[in-house]
């Protein structure tokens, strides 16, 4: 007798959407689980979806094939866009299925996986597609403008070592972490950012504000973090001015908080409700940029992006206060998000939805875990990675199987063997739940030239682990 489960979100991952044929998905498969194992159900569940499965669910099969009948479905191209790889052998086949169904859509023109690629919901983590005239929220992403923000002082490394409790106590002190949380109102930060006039345009724009200015300045949960390290140039950098040594330096991580995920969710169902697709491909509906709610959401995309810049910002000032020492360089990068972009002659929307800016000489950040070490970048421009890169290392574990096989003792263990200091995180975000950053920079020397090396000492992070807004 099997005792396998199958959840929802198993179920969403392969295409189907909320609704009352999901509903019966999960109880169709919790009667063959009695008798099969979970990767056959899937199989077959995802089979009666893509309509190739000539079993006996007749019953799902008639209300799928129904539902269908009643929308006006987008035919997608029979023979997809081809796609560049990058680090294929350590990209999961999930991954690479979702990027071909997105290279498939009408709007499609280029798409490319980034070595760190995993499957999500829609477009891929570490996935670009571009397309033409279509904005696709699900390929920006829930956390609109998540982005890297590096600060270099001209603190030498000796100096961190010898004031280390000093680095922690600034951290804790100015620094705020767990999904839902903000400041108070008398703890409340200011930024231009909350005066713009993108929070009029509509009313559900409008009832996000106080939501937002409470948690400006703060760092959610999930993979977000605020870390102090050690960057170190092998060699004077000319456009950054910066000369060969070891500097103190602060790495950020955050996005736009509840804000940005009440914006993706709002956009993707009236996305979801215009634009028909397959079931398998649903969840990548776009809204024309020549529509009014096209536009909309493009602004309140740009608005969500600048917020997320703006806590950056806020954590940053404060930090540098804290310690002191004069600003060297402050680089920063988005991802989640989509750009207006020139590619093989003609304007695109390039969606980065976990993949780094990388266009011929700009700046980003790569970072690895929370052990192993993260790269300053400068852009090479290729097009056929549509000047993109890994926003990352990936992970090569689910949130829910780091926890079940990595232990507290093994996690203490890496910890203490790079002398690394945590504060908060769970298991979910353990260091070897992710990559090995060094073969996904391997993958990827055609895209990016390495700058410098930032070495995580002090990482702070949700004690929720990956619960998120």
């Amino acid at each position: 007798m099997k005792t396998n489960k199958i959840t929802a979100k198993d179920l969403m991952s392969a295409g189907y959407t909320e609704g009352k044929i999901l509903g019966k998905a999960l109880s169709v498969a919790e009667q063959l689980l009695q008798d099969m194992d979970v990767d056959v159900v899937l199989s077959m569940l995802t089979a009666v979806l893509d309509d190739e499965y000539d079993g006996e669910l007749n019953e799902l099969r008639d209300m799928i094939l129904e539902d269908r009948k009643v929308s006006d479905i987008i035919v997608l191209k029979e023979q997809p866009e081809k796609f560049a790889i990058y680090g294929a052998d350590n990209i999961d086949e999930g991954a690479k299925t979702q990027m071909g169904v997105a290279m498939a859509l009408p709007v499609s023109k280029a798409g490319a996986l980034m070595p760190d690629a995993h499957q999500g919901y829609g477009l891929p983590i570490g996935g670009v597609l571009a397309t033409h005239n279509a904005v696709i929220p699900y390929g920006v992403g829930v956390d609109i403008g998540c982005r890297m923000a590096l600060s270099i002082f001209d603190i030498p490394a000796t100096h961190f070592d010898e004031n280390h409790d000093k680095y922690k106590r600034e951290l804790i002190a100015h620094t705020k972490f767990g999904a839902g949380h903000g400041y108070l109102k008398d703890e409340r930060a200011q930024h231009a950012v909350l005066d713009n006039d993108t929070f009029n345009m509509t009313q559900f724009i409008s009832q996000l504000k106080d939501k937002a200015y409470s948690q400006l300045g703060t760092s959610g949960g999930g993979n977000h973090f605020v870390e102090w390290g050690v960057v170190e140039f092998s060699e004077r950098d000319e456009v950054l001015n910066i000369d060969k040594g070891s500097y103190v330096a602060l790495l950020t991580h955050s996005g736009s908080r509840g804000m940005g995920a009440q914006i993706a969710g709002h956009y993707t169902r009236i996305a979801k409700d215009i634009c028909k697709l397959p079931q398998h491909a649903v969840n990548l509906a776009y809204l024309d940029m020549n529509s009014e709610v096209g536009q909309e959401y493009w602004l309140a995309m740009n608005l969500a992006g600048d917020y997320a810049s703006a806590c950056h910002d806020i954590i940053h000032q404060k930090l540098a206060k804290a310690i002191g020492g004069a600003l060297l360089a402050k680089v920063e990068n988005h991802h989640n998000f989509a750009w207006k972009e020139k590619w093989g002659g003609e304007e695109v929307i390039v969606h980065r939805k976990g993949a780094t800016p990388a266009g011929k000489g700009v700046m980003g950040i790569i970072p690895g875990s929370m052990t192993a070490p993260g790269f300053l970048v400068r852009g090479k421009g290729l097009e056929n990675a549509i000047n993109s890169a890994s926003h990352g290392a990936g992970r090569q574990m689910s949130r829910t199987k780091a926890i079940n096989n990595i232990t507290k003792q093994e996690m203490s263990a890496i910890l203490k063997e790079n002398k690394v200091t945590l504060i908060g995180a769970g298991l979910d975000e353990a260091p070897m739940a992710y990559k090995d950053i060094n073969m996904v920079m391997g993958a990827q020397k055609d895209l990016v030239d390495i700058v410098a090396k930032f070495q995580p000492r002090i990482v702070r992070m949700a004690d929720d682990g990956s619960k998120e807004d």
